[in-house]
């Protein structure tokens, strides 16, 4: 591989599964730790050396345009490129291909968080040169996923999507690094049962027309992010690493322990924080409790309430409610009031704009 290869993150699709979320805004949207997923996904593609990247859509694309723009502020190159319907993730090789042309790429899912595959990921696919390099990983239930046969040396044999009878427990976790054999792959093949272009199907191709394909085994931290459970943990993964900062205002009746980051603006009042947390731009946290593994987003209200292990977007409101909402994922510019007087705890997953009253 000459130079660094070019990106392609996939950012269509409906994120059914993670519906009443998903209705308001794309999955790939959805913030962990402050930021939305896809953005952690860009900064992967940078911190690899990759800053020409296409970035697929579908028809929440100005959604998503809005948040990334032309890519400067990341250190990167953006391209959009429009797919009209959902048809597969070897469908959008083809729509992307007059931006791919002959080089060398990354293909990223953009609702995906991958702690630093990506390195050794293009190190085996630029030591061996390959048509195709996967990142693999083991799995509990391989049913669910593509599914590699993979020989001793890293070879794969065959690949299958979503098999009854799974020939290892090695998932292809949603990275890949490709040549420009691929395209001749993806024109060749047909739609699957569920009508989509299989990129597995792809990688089949490749193999069974003599082009070696090699799996790169991954042992950190991946999750999609297309269940709330999924979200909650990429949010504790990317929580613990917090460097403790606080460029806000914490009162002198407040208490914090352990690395908690205050963004400026934001006002901390006879509150209790316990990190890993961040608290967002102008956020508010008054007679409150803000426990572990909490993000709390820009423009939050917190009043006379408690909040652990959840992400709470951006604009809501949280008041008098006694307890501990927990384990949970608030939309953005949700309002939260009232509770019954005896403590309790609250597991909520609330699409943005709406009005809860607990009680």
């Amino acid at each position: 591989m000459t130079g660094a290869p070019k990106g392609l993150v996939l950012a269509g699709g409906d994120g059914t599964r993670l519906r009443p979320l998903s209705f308001a805004m794309p999955k790939q949207l959805v913030p962990v730790a402050n930021r939305p997923v896809l953005l952690h996904a860009l900064d992967d593609l940078r911190a690899a050396g990759v800053t020409d990247v296409g970035v697929v859509v579908g028809d929440r694309g100005a959604q998503i345009r809005a948040v990334v723009g032309d890519g400067a502020a990341l250190g990167l190159r953006i391209t959009y490129l429009v797919q009209d319907r959902p048809l597969g993730l070897a469908h959008c090789v083809r729509v992307a291909g007059d931006f791919l042309g002959a080089d060398d790429f990354v293909m990223y899912l953009g609702d995906n968080v991958v702690r630093g595959g990506l390195a050794p990921l293009l190190a085996d696919f630029a030591a061996g040169r390959p048509a195709a390099q996967v990142l693999l990983a083991r799995v509990a239930d391989p049913r669910a996923c593509g599914v590699a046969d993979v020989e001793r040396s890293g070879r794969i044999r065959r690949v299958v999507e979503k098999p009854a009878d799974p020939p290892s427990d090695l998932a292809l976790i949603g990275v890949y690094a490709f040549s420009a054999r691929i395209h001749e792959a993806v024109a060749a093949i047909r739609p699957s049962r569920r009508g989509e272009l299989e990129i597995t199907d792809a990688i089949q191709w490749l193999i069974d027309h003599g082009a070696p394909v090699g799996g790169s085994l991954f042992t950190g931290f991946w999750r999609d992010t297309g269940r709330v459970d999924d979200l909650l943990a990429c949010n504790r993964e990317l929580l613990a690493t917090t460097v403790h900062s606080v460029r806000g205002d914490v009162d002198g009746a407040s208490s914090v322990r352990g690395p908690v980051r205050v963004e400026p603006g934001a006002r901390v009042i006879c509150s209790q924080l316990v990190g890993p947390a961040v608290i967002g731009a102008d956020a508010v946290i008054e007679n409150s409790y803000v426990g572990p593994y909490t993000a709390i987003g820009p423009g939050c209200v917190l009043a006379g309430a408690g909040v652990e292990d959840s992400v709470v977007m951006e604009s809501t409101s949280v008041r008098g409610v006694h307890g501990v909402i927990h384990h949970s994922i608030l939309g953005r510019s949700v309002d939260i009031t009232s509770s019954p007087p005896e403590p309790m705890r609250h597991r909520l997953v609330v699409p943005d704009q709406s009005r809860l009253e607990i009680g």
